[in-house]
């Protein structure tokens, strides 16, 4: 957490978002009416891509496409953007001020100014100096802002002091990622919106996945959408004290085009809004057939309802053959022991992949697994961790960018070559407990095995260490280049702050 809101403060003075801070939010919150998505666009191309999808699958089938690498997942965004017709909506835990942030933003002020309705669903965590602009954004035609659990103060020290009094209300995030366009197409997974997730970041970027999908899949997305929209911790941008300013809009709106046009880090990325017709219709060939089931926790009034553990717990326990699961947070509990231990003595091959303390962006994270590491392996797991130098580095990163390090982000899982999962939820008690989280689980047999040819060959030694017990208990580290006996780090003071995490609760991180 410390490091991404290091990370947002510098983002936010490049941007020049704001002066000063806001003072607040309005004593009585309006909470307009409830409103819903438009019924799915009849015209343009996602909708024809998805009559063609109809036209040749089974009722009810949607077309699937994974986002392996992180230039396919920021290129599809921008396609289903260019290529709205009537609706936007995108909800996201972080949205960075920078290259990848700004391109996005940039291209979706676009479409509103088309005509094109957008709502933005934005956790309030990490927005500090930014109320001007999201008065600003707000104020806009055609698009309107909303924030998740905001802060009634809006300063640096003022936030600060209101964590301290209300910690239980403020630990409660939304986690969930997700763009829906036209009601005709999605993109959910792992991914904010960021350059550490598109691969543009020189500082270090994520290995992460997400899934298109066109069909019925969207329509799916915006009940879930629509949830959350209309919920009680979702609040206006029209409820911040800040009043919104034309002219201070117009200098932003020049900076942020003018940072998409001048960076080099987005080279490979067309900057201006294109037509996309070729490209969607090159997709009808590539896309699986499935069936699909959105899943997300629910809002009751302040309340959330942790629906994700238990259903996750659902469909890892219904394989009969083979598990395969690449998740980046693993911290798993007894009863994720018994349960793996169970599936393995009935004969089920469990292979997992989660970060490494030397892949890792969390070292209180990783504090809080590696006591369950022999654990995981004596239930039966084959378990993996990802290497920093992983040779599928070169799907990470996106020229010309070369990142220091990758870390995982991806949270997925695959059943039997039949069904995958693919969302947001860490396999850890903040995801579990504490979070908001989403996802879809899709049964198509050839995206399966898609999927599972992609953790198969994360899991390789190029990749990753396979772990193991020597005799006498003690884990051992094994990759194509060495066998260690002591966990991989990236130097001396991860080591030591990885010692120090372990004296904090896990439910903080």
């Amino acid at each position: 957490m410390r490091q991404h809101l290091q990370r947002l403060l510098l983002l936010a003075m490049a941007l020049g978002l704001a002066a000063c801070a806001a003072p607040g939010l309005k004593d009585e919150i309006d909470r307009p009416e409830p409103t819903f998505a438009a019924p799915p666009a009849t015209s343009g191309p996602l909708a024809e891509l998805a009559a063609d999808i109809a036209a040749n699958g089974s009722d009810g089938q949607s077309g699937f496409l994974l986002l392996d690498p992180s230039y396919e997942s920021l290129l599809w965004r921008l396609a289903l953007i260019d290529s709205a017709e009537t609706s936007i909506d995108v909800v996201t835990y972080l949205w960075y001020g920078d290259h990848s942030g700004k391109l996005l933003l940039e291209r979706i002020i676009h479409a509103a100014e088309r005509g094109v309705q957008v709502r933005l669903i934005v956790d309030d965590l990490l927005t500090i100096g930014q109320d001007e602009f999201m008065a600003d954004l707000q104020s806009r035609p055609n698009i309107e802002l909303r924030l998740f659990n905001p802060w009634k103060h809006r300063s640096m020290g003022s936030r600060a002091g209101e964590m301290i009094t209300e910690l239980k209300r403020l630990n409660v995030r939304m986690h969930d990622k997700l763009q829906i366009v036209d009601g005709r197409a999605m993109i959910l997974g792992g991914r904010n919106i960021g350059d550490h997730y598109f691969g543009l970041s020189e500082d270090y970027n994520f290995h992460d996945l997400d899934v298109l999908g066109i069909g019925p899949v969207a329509e799916q997305t915006n009940e879930m959408f629509d949830h959350f929209w209309n919920s009680e911790p979702v609040v206006s941008a029209s409820n911040l004290t800040t009043e919104p300013d034309s002219a201070r809009y117009r200098e932003s709106w020049e900076r942020l085009q003018a940072g998409s046009r001048d960076a080099p880090e987005l080279q490979r990325f067309p900057r201006a809004v294109k037509d996309w017709s070729s490209e969607l219709a090159e997709l009808a060939d590539k896309l699986h057939l499935g069936t699909s089931r959105v899943v997300y926790d629910h809002l009751n009034g302040e309340k959330i309802e942790q629906d994700m553990g238990a259903g996750l717990f659902g469909f890892i326990d219904a394989a009969k053959e083979e598990l395969l699961i690449t998740n980046a947070y693993v911290i798993p509990g007894e009863p994720a022991i018994e349960l793996l231990s169970k599936m393995s003595d009935r004969d089920v091959d469990i292979r997992i992949l989660t970060n490494s303390l030397a892949s890792h962006d969390v070292p209180a994270v990783n504090a809080h697994y590696e006591k369950w590491r022999d654990d995981l392996i004596n239930a039966g797991v084959d378990l993996y961790e990802f290497r920093p130098d992983a040779a599928v580095a070169e799907l990470v990163d996106v020229d010309p960018v070369t990142s220091k390090f990758n870390g995982l982000h991806t949270k997925a899982a695959v059943i039997d070559t039949q069904r995958v999962f693919i969302g947001s939820m860490n396999l850890d008690p903040r995801s579990a407990r504490i979070n908001t989280e989403m996802g879809a689980i899709i049964e198509s047999p050839s995206l399966a095995a898609e999927l599972r040819e992609v953790m198969l060959r994360d899991m390789r030694g190029e990749n990753a260490w396979r772990l193991s017990l020597d005799e006498d208990g003690d884990v051992l580290w094994t990759n194509s280049d060495e066998t260690r006996d002591s966990q991989p780090a990236r130097g001396f003071m991860q080591r030591v702050m990885n010692v120090i995490f372990k004296i904090a609760p896990k439910e903080l991180y």
